[in-house]
């Protein structure tokens, strides 16, 4: 048996922050592998059932989310299930928009719902660290992580929650970390799914929209050009050479 858990706060107001990215992972799971109805459990809400073969429990603490480590703790202990067999998925502030992390222990990274997991069910629990972006400076992160995604993050953050519901099964059937998030590969505004810039439009001469990569230029463009430069700069000095030895040749005569 595995306990899925979603990190996030309760409540309409909070519903889209991006705090609540956990919440949101797990609805989707919820909703893609037909589970049961959600009902008031363990000091939140509790869904049930089966991913690749295997029964799954999936909780959204509602003790908001300095205290979740006290719903976690609350259903490991009557359900006997280890630590180990927990996967918990939040949001990361310190990860860029889209990007996944999935690893097994460490550091709570600051994030008040790990410090709390930490205190009440030790530190052997799979973390699921989806990233948030960070908006650049420190005094404007607690409206960041308390406010709701903007209407350029939306679609991105949807193509993700998309696959971690499509995929979670990678990490429910056992160690398969790296081909969960191999899988969890999204564009963001003005990437390809490469992590490329996308073209942007470029207004021609005759007002038409043009488009050009914003990437570096071709090894062999970048050689052609470099051969060019070498070639002109060869006829330059040999022109010099000429014209000095024709000034030489027309000094005074003896």
């Amino acid at each position: 048996m595995r306990l899925v858990v979603g990190l996030g706060n309760p409540g309409a107001k909070y519903e889209r922050n991006r705090h609540n990215a956990g919440f949101m992972a797990v609805d989707g799971i919820v909703r893609r592998h037909g589970f049961s109805d959600w009902r008031a459990k363990f000091h939140g809400q509790l869904a049930e059932g089966r991913i690749a073969g295997e029964k799954v429990l999936v909780l959204k603490p509602e003790t908001y989310m300095n205290d979740s480590g006290r719903a976690v703790s609350a259903a490991i202990r009557f359900y006997k299930i280890d630590p180990s067999d927990v996967i918990v998925l939040y949001d990361e502030l310190d990860l860029a928009l889209g990007r996944v992390k999935v690893k097994q222990g460490g550091g709570n990274g600051g994030h008040n719902g790990l410090k709390s997991l930490d205190a009440h069910i030790g530190k052997d629990y799979w973390r699921v660290r989806i990233g948030i972006g960070h908006p650049g400076d420190k005094s404007k992160v607690t409206s960041h992580v308390l406010g709701d995604f903007s209407k350029a993050e939306e679609p991105v953050m949807e193509s993700l929650m998309d696959g971690v519901a499509a995929n979670i099964s990678l990490l429910v059937a056992g160690d398969r970390a790296s081909d969960f998030m191999s899988k969890l590969v999204v564009s963001r505004p003005g990437e390809d799914k490469a992590g490329r810039l996308k073209m942007q439009p470029k207004q021609g001469k005759a007002g038409q929209a043009q488009t050009k990569q914003a990437t570096a230029p071709p090894e062999d463009k970048i050689a052609k050009n470099n051969a060019s430069e070498a070639k002109a700069s060869e006829d330059k000095g040999a022109g010099l050479a000429a014209q000095l030895k024709k000034w030489l040749g027309a000094g005074p005569k003896k």
